[in-house]
């Protein structure tokens, strides 16, 4: 007898704005994953998980979609999110014919997760994978303008390289919905190294503005010189060494 496919549901939630956390929480046959996890580990003093934010889990990479090459996707973490301290929760995905199938659980902080594979049928997956990713209910125009920066920056290769630099993030707060930061890396690639790096911030104000003419304006603002120049240093690892001292 063939056994029926496991289902899919992703429930964004959106509590008033430090009261919680904005999150994603994958449902599977009607039980809430993380929720699981954390009921599971509460007696030994375990983390309990919060899910991925929506702008990571249904944003322009669109990490959930399957396909035939198999993937890593942070589902969850705990704590202060230092995975290799506190506990993450990833899994991979892949398209296996007519299933999704998730499998593959892994924590970076060590601890064993004995959740099983989960196989779902594959047209009902992507459906709720769109209807999830189509749900902006969640967005404020901050964050809008934050995703649409991020993505012109990233695709701004020339400028990155141009100053020896690496796009971290590009942050909205909802409680601070004016404003956004822009956080860079100097040089790239060495924050897990002995190896002197800098950080950098850049906190830009956010108007009522369309969202999509602000961040042409910003990425315009932003890479016509040296973005180093006007930052504030925010960390790293003896910057002083590359000539940015700590104020």
């Amino acid at each position: 007898m063939a056994t029926e496919p496991d289902t899919l549901s992703l429930s964004i939630l959106c509590p008033p704005p430090g009261e919680g956390y904005l999150e994603v929480r994958p449902i599977v046959g009607g039980r809430d994953l993380l929720a699981d996890l954390s009921l599971r580990s509460g007696g030994s003093g375990g983390p309990r998980f919060v899910g991925s934010g929506p702008r990571y889990l249904l944003g322009q990479g669109r990490p959930l979609q399957a396909t035939a090459t198999a993937h890593e996707v942070r589902l969850g973490r705990s704590g202060c999110g230092l995975e290799q301290c506190c506990s993450a929760l990833y899994v991979t995905v892949a398209r296996d014919g007519d299933h999704v199938v998730w499998a593959g659980w892994r924590d970076p902080a060590g601890r064993g997760f004995d959740l099983p594979e989960f196989r779902f049928a594959a047209d009902r997956y992507e459906a709720e994978v769109l209807r999830a990713e189509r749900d902006r209910s969640w967005e404020w125009p901050a964050a809008v303008v934050a995703t649409l920066l991020e993505a012109g920056l990233r695709a701004r290769e020339d400028w990155l390289a141009r100053w020896d630099c690496e796009l971290e993030a590009v942050w909205a707060s909802r409680g601070e919905p004016d404003r956004i930061d822009v956080v860079l890396r100097h040089p790239p690639g060495r924050e897990d190294t002995d190896l002197p790096w800098a950080q950098f911030l850049m906190t830009l104000p956010i108007s009522a503005d369309d969202p999509s003419d602000q961040a042409t304006r910003l990425e315009a603002k932003l890479t016509a010189g040296d973005p180093r120049a006007t930052a504030e240093l925010c960390g790293g690892y003896d910057p002083g060494h590359l000539g940015y001292p700590w104020p």
